[in-house]
C-alpha cells in the first residue's frame, strides 16, 4: 500500500476525536483498529462488526506511521 493509498483513507481532523487519526473522516481512529487487532480480532470479525470498513481500511491502519 502506497503513501498516498493511506493518505486517501487517514486522515487527521482538528475537533474529531481530538486530532486523532481516523479511517476515512469516520469516528474510528487508527488506534481502535489496533486495538482491535491487538486483541485477538481477526479482520474478518472487523468487517463483520464494521460492515463500513473494508481490508484496505484495515491495512491502511496497519500501515500508518
Amino acid at each position: 500500500m502506497s503513501e498516498q493509498d493511506i493518505a486517501n483513507i487517514i486522515a487527521i481532523e482538528p475537533g474529531k476525536r481530538g486530532g486523532k487519526p481516523c479511517i476515512r473522516g469516520m469516528k474510528i481512529t487508527v488506534y481502535d483498529m489496533l486495538e482491535y487487532l491487538a486483541s485477538g480480532m481477526i479482520y474478518e470479525e472487523i468487517l463483520d462488526d464494521f460492515p463500513y470498513l473494508t481490508q484496505e481500511d484495515i491495512w491502511a491502519c496497519l500501515s500508518f506511521s
